[in-house]
């Protein structure tokens, strides 16, 4: 199997570098961070004219029809850029669209780049179990009546619509009675309260009373959403590892840098063995992370559900065990000034924290991944 990048894929990492470099540097993204939005408009603009926005939406709805491997090297490029702005979001969202078919309409909006998405997936007692689901859907004449609440939205408060997950018959916990909804984020019923997150993303809580839903507001077929939930969430969790990936790149350039031009004894620290040894630890680190993702974005659309958990656990738990090695590092080898907001390692760190912390962390993962059958067979 042929893992390097076509020329477009390359094209497209180069254009979104380019862009990132010129229009979207370390101190323009504080000012994004630090505005009232939180975001730009003129970003995510740029964005759609490049393109991105399109590439996961099928050619019919005006998108590009890109693989899992087209956006690893788009998210790579956004994760190195520490970009803000509501793209994971928003492309995990079209990819429940895309999964539920029969949302042509959203999906041109989608790939045009007028429609942002959010998904609500997590509530305050679920921790990493999707299917642990309080908020209720009940029937009402011919559509439904919504109510709950979920927490730490990513960029639900920068969304149009939300892909929500609620329980139309069954227990919590349980895989049986759960359905996906699209709802409005403006609609009668939504109460949504947006704040920053420790790593300059948006995250929102959301709460629902008696929101009216029509029956086609729900993707896929009611109460056997399960199978479209996680295969949703798994497409985003291998996104995650690509931006990740970017990112442990990025970070370890600048650590890199840091100890060519930091000074100690008249010579800059990084003529000191010890610290060589502890970079090539950091790169093997990022490359182990990198080829694991990539193995993931090939396996993520595989037929076999089986098969697509196995990987894409296997690549959240290695890549949070990387990013986790790779982000403490360079801030010890920053000193002090790792901590700083002052320099981007601190940023970085941020953010590769929280990725770790979302869709999943590695010991869920790790235990997923230990919980598929045949794995005790194999070991």
């Amino acid at each position: 199997m042929d893992f390097n990048f076509t020329e477009e894929q390359k094209q497209f990492a180069d254009a979104l570098r380019r862009w990132a470099e010129k229009d979207y540097g370390f101190e323009q993204r504080k000012k994004i961070i630090h505005s009232p939005e939180g975001v730009s408009t003129q970003a995510w603009s740029t964005l759609a004219e490049l393109g991105m926005t399109a590439l996961p939406v099928p050619e019919e709805q005006g998108g590009f029809n890109g693989t899992a491997v087209d956006m690893l090297v788009v998210m790579q490029e956004l994760g190195r850029a520490l970009v803000v702005e509501p793209y994971l979001a928003t492309v995990m969202g079209s990819r429940f669209l895309k999964l539920a078919g029969g949302q042509d309409a959203l999906l041109e909006r989608v790939a045009s780049g007028e429609l942002k998405l959010a998904c609500a997936l997590y509530e305050k007692q679920s921790r990493y179990d999707l299917a642990d689901i309080a908020t209720s859907a009940t029937k009402a004449g011919d559509g439904y009546l919504l109510n709950g609440s979920k927490s730490v939205v990513v960029h639900g408060g920068q969304a149009g619509m939300l892909v929500v997950s609620a329980r139309t018959s069954g227990e919590p916990r349980s895989r049986d009675g759960i359905s996906l909804f699209l709802v409005p984020a403006n609609g009668a019923g939504v109460s949504i309260r947006d704040y920053r997150t420790i790593d300059g993303q948006r995250a929102a809580d959301i709460t629902f009373a008696d929101v009216k839903l029509a029956a086609t507001a729900i993707l896929g077929t009611a109460g056997a959403g399960w199978e479209l939930l996680e295969a949703g969430a798994d497409y985003g969790a291998v996104l995650l590892c690509a931006e990740a990936v970017g990112a442990m790149e990025a970070l370890n350039a600048a650590t890199l840098d840091y100890l060519k031009t930091r000074q100690q004894f008249g010579v800059p620290i990084g003529k000191f063995q010890a610290l060589q040894h502890r970079m090539v630890d950091m790169f093997i680190q990022q490359e182990q992370a990198r080829s694991i993702t990539t193995l993931a974005a090939v396996r993520v659309d595989s037929q076999d559900p089986a098969e697509r958990r196995r990987n894409v656990s296997a690549a959240k738990a290695r890549v949070g065990q990387a990013l986790k090695f790779v982000g403490q590092q360079a801030v010890q080898l920053h000193g002090g000034m790792g901590v700083t907001d002052e320099l981007p390692a601190s940023h970085y760190f941020k953010r590769l924290s929280m990725i770790e912390l979302t869709l999943g962390d590695t010991d869920h993962h790790l235990a997923r991944f230990a919980s598929e059958p045949g794995f005790r067979n194999a070991a």
